[in-house]
């Protein structure tokens, strides 16, 4: 089975982590410290704040801009669960807005039209989170040109946009945001095993996270309310998490950064190559966008017929042909935890188009011309 994708590890990760394990610290110690200064300097960004997943940072992310309960928070139906799920986590409301049917990201233009009714009837998010969905990059200037007048705060979910750039910086440098969160899961671009992280320019906001993801626990002498009762003296000033990640994961990720431009290069590649072949068939294919550099973290073709059991048939006839499909993803309001909310599938038309004609097809950097041959000839084949 070719799988939708696969992580690369090569002999300087294993060496990386093996000398880690010898060391004196395999939990909290310098490698998290190097792996965040690395992808700061990386993204272009001031802080960077590495957790155990990315689920983790966006909820760190949602607890320091304040959202809480009675509060509302918007972002797209078309993305993994975690998302949505970051901000129940807070005791706050998920609504959704449709996707522009083109990019499968963010629609600006739905978004223009809900902020325009939710500003009349006083009902304005307090936080926008906009997910670059595949890699690709959503039309960040756009987006905070029209949420600046409302003071909303905006998190990008990038989990699968490092290495990607908007407008000639990367994602990750927060130019249009407040913060951006990546995910270091062995599918996505760089891998630590399970990991997160979150990018920043605003120092308040890099402590608030820092001393969440451990408890709410501070050593820091000009953050202690009381006297110090001796060097082994520490505080917990709120409640917070154990979300960190280990000295052992940041190492696999420091050597793994090393490559980062060399993966999003080849998932290029392989994905214009994918253009090119698919290009004569009934399909909708993935945008190239001059303003923008995707990761490629999916290559995901849109049937063009509405028909869900054609949707279904080619599902199956690749699966069986050894071709590891996939369909990311089942829009949020679907769940049965969030129909529970009354969200109607028909306030979603895009999403629900994208539902029932999306299909992930295998593309990971170490992908052969052969295995992706094999993808191209299946699927010419299947949809004559």
């Amino acid at each position: 089975m070719i799988p939708y994708g696969r992580q690369d590890i090569i002999q300087d990760d294993i060496d990386t982590v093996i000398e880690t394990l010898q060391s004196d610290f395999i939990t909290q110690g310098p490698q998290v410290a190097l792996f965040e200064k690395k992808i700061a300097e990386y993204c272009q960004a001031k802080y960077a704040i590495a957790c155990n997943s990315a689920t983790s940072a966006l909820h760190l992310a949602c607890l320091a801009l304040g959202i809480t309960e009675g509060d509302q928070v918007w972002t797209s139906p078309i993305t993994f669960v975690a998302t949505a799920n970051a901000v129940k986590m807070c005791g706050a409301q998920v609504d959704f807005v449709d996707i522009d049917p083109e990019t499968s990201n963010l629609s600006v233009s739905v978004l223009k039209s809900r902020l325009s009714q939710a500003e009349k009837q006083n009902a304005l998010p307090k936080a926008i989170i906009v997910v670059h969905m595949a890699g690709l990059s959503c039309d960040m200037a756009e987006i905070s040109s029209l949420t600046q007048k409302y003071d909303i705060k905006i998190i990008e979910d990038a989990a699968h946009a490092i290495g990607g750039s908007y407008q000639d910086a990367k994602i990750g440098a927060c130019q249009y945001s407040d913060i951006t969160v990546f995910s270091f899961h062995p599918v996505k671009i760089i891998t630590t095993a399970e990991g997160g992280l979150a990018t920043t320019n605003n120092p308040v906001l890099a402590a608030t996270m820092e001393q969440l993801r451990s408890h709410g626990v501070t050593r820091d002498e000009e953050k202690l309310q009381n006297t110090a009762d001796g060097p082994w003296y520490y505080e917990q000033h709120f409640l917070g998490f154990n979300y960190r990640i280990t000295d052992i994961q940041a190492a696999l990720g420091i050597s793994q950064l090393k490559r980062l431009d060399d993966y999003v290069k080849a998932r290029n590649a392989l994905a214009k190559r994918y253009n090119d072949a698919l290009s004569v068939l009934p399909v909708r294919l993935p945008e190239i966008y001059k303003d923008r550099l995707s990761a490629f973290h999916l290559y995901i073709i849109k049937l063009n017929t509405p028909d869900r059991s054609e949707h279904l048939r080619l599902f199956k006839a690749l699966r069986k042909e050894g071709i590891g499909v996939n369909l990311h993803y089942i829009p949020v309001y679907r769940q049965p935890f969030y129909q529970e909310q009354g969200f109607k599938r028909d306030d979603f038309p895009n999403s629900e188009a994208y539902y029932q004609s999306a299909i992930t097809l295998p593309l990971f950097p170490t992908m052969t011309f052969e295995e992706q041959d094999k993808v191209i000839e299946t699927l010419v084949n299947l949809l004559k």
